[in-house]
């Protein structure tokens, strides 16, 4: 399967037109034509008006997927809501206040299948889950701030197999030596050691910001 990542919420930007804020969120568009929309940032007026800049149809969302309960990755998924009703969301159970239903999916500590090729984690640690995508190249990781640790992400993903990619927010991580052998590393949002990461790294490294597209 080929993908495409488009970020749309990041603390950078690469492009002058679109808004900064901190936060996290992205866009996954799969070969079968379905969009996922990972995490929602923390204001959903600047989530909608990046999407709109990047031509991304809020109504062309199938499935949102939550990483964890802090706001600066959920404060936009009411605004988002208010747009799209239908679009199937699956948050971690620590995260209160959704109404559970036929649209709204309780994600616990086993690995759960979104959809065909796409998994989470588990809440890991009982504080967030990653999205895990089987891809041609291999496994792309998708994580929102990694607050259970990069380490325990990468061992569940590596259940399914070898992972290619690892994107998204990795906080206060630095043993280095575990993303040594991954072949694209893009660091984003809360990451403390960016320039690190890319000195280390080399021609694997990818850097963030809002309207960066990522085409596996």
């Amino acid at each position: 399967m080929s993908i495409k990542i488009t970020i749309v919420y990041d603390n950078t930007s690469i492009k002058q037109e679109l808004r900064t804020d901190w936060g996290f969120a992205c866009v996954v568009a799969l070969e079968s034509g379905k969009k996922i929309l990972f995490d929602t940032g923390a204001d959903g007026d600047i989530l909608l008006s990046n999407m709109d800049k990047l031509s991304i149809d809020p109504l062309s969302i199938d499935i949102v997927f939550i990483s964890h309960n802090h706001f600066d990755h959920i404060g936009g998924l009411s605004r988002f809501l208010n747009v799209n009703s239908a679009a199937r969301i699956f948050i971690p159970q620590s995260l209160k206040g959704l109404k559970r239903g036929e649209r709204v999916h309780s994600v616990g500590k086993k690995a759960f299948t979104i959809t065909e090729g796409v998994f989470s984690t588990g809440e890991l640690k009982d504080i967030e889950q990653s999205l895990i995508i089987q891809t041609h190249k291999g496994l792309v990781v998708i994580a929102g701030c990694s607050h259970s640790t990069v380490k325990l992400i990468l061992q569940s993903a590596g259940r399914f197999g070898k992972v290619y990619a690892l994107i998204g927010g990795l906080h206060g991580f630095n043993e280095f030596e575990l993303i040594s052998g991954i072949s694209l590393v893009c660091p984003t949002h809360c990451s403390a050691y960016i320039e690190e990461i890319k000195r280390i790294i080399g021609n694997k490294f990818m850097r963030g910001g809002v309207g960066r597209e990522i085409i596996i």
